[in-house]
């Protein structure tokens, strides 16, 4: 004969061995579900979070008179704050109304004279 026979192996006891392959497989397939949701976190939700507590705090301690920027791009001085809306002077005798929340940066004093 050119090729050999096969024989069994011997049982090993069937509660241990069905009990210690159940608890390793699926402590295996839940390890890379945890893991992708660690780097998740750390990745992109903590620091979305620490960005919107910054802009928060900003928002807090806009104060009149600060030199703001806005989502759109428009530079002016704060001249009225609301609950939700802020008066921005962005030229002599022009002021306009802006949701609170567009406001991206407050800069240095003294900036809006240098552009």
């Amino acid at each position: 004969m050119l090729i050999s026979n096969a024989y069994a192996q011997p049982a090993a006891d069937a509660g241990q061995a069905a009990a210690a392959g159940s608890m390793g497989s699926s402590l295996g397939s839940l390890l890379p579900f945890i893991l992708m949701i660690a780097v998740l976190y750390f990745l992109m939700i903590r620091p979305q979070m620490k960005r919107a507590k910054e802009h928060k705090s900003m928002l807090e301690a806009l104060a009149k008179g600060d030199e703001v920027i806005t989502g759109g791009g428009i530079a002016g001085k704060v001249a009225e704050l609301g609950d939700n809306f802020v008066q921005v002077e962005i030229a002599a005798n022009t002021v306009i109304a802006v949701q609170k929340q567009t406001i991206t940066a407050v800069l240095p004093k003294g900036t809006l004279k240098s552009l």
